[in-house]
């Protein structure tokens, strides 16, 4: 599996509209991949701290797509990239940081509760 991860930085000058993101941008870019026969999922994380706990969060928002191989995530960035990045603007006022990745390793999550829960 191949992720890019789209980091949406958070300054002091800057604004990230998240329900456009999430209503528009998003379904938009999918739309675009899935229109040439490419699969794609999106994850999206709103950013709410950073750490030390107390601190802000470094990012607005970080988000994902998970192609299956990378030819088919240059084949959907050859086709639609310049469409999909000329709509930044109508929800933010900063580029992305912008990170290319193979998954090496997914492990399912295992909650844990500090402390233990009594049945």
């Amino acid at each position: 599996m191949i992720r890019l991860t789209a980091l949406w930085p958070k300054t002091n000058d800057s604004h990230f509209d998240m329900d456009y993101y999430l209503s528009k941008h998003v379904p938009m870019t999918k739309a675009k991949f899935q229109g040439l026969g490419i699969p794609v999922e999106a994850e999206v994380d709103e950013g709410l701290g950073g750490f030390p706990p107390g601190e802000p969060a470094p990012y607005a928002a970080i988000g994902y797509l998970l192609f299956e191989n990378m030819e088919d995530l240059q084949k959907g960035l050859a086709a639609h990239g310049a469409e999909i990045l000329a709509d930044i603007p109508n929800f933010t006022n900063v580029q992305p940081q912008i990170e290319i990745g193979s998954i090496v390793l997914s492990e399912p999550a295992v909650l844990v509760r500090f402390p233990p829960v009594s049945p």
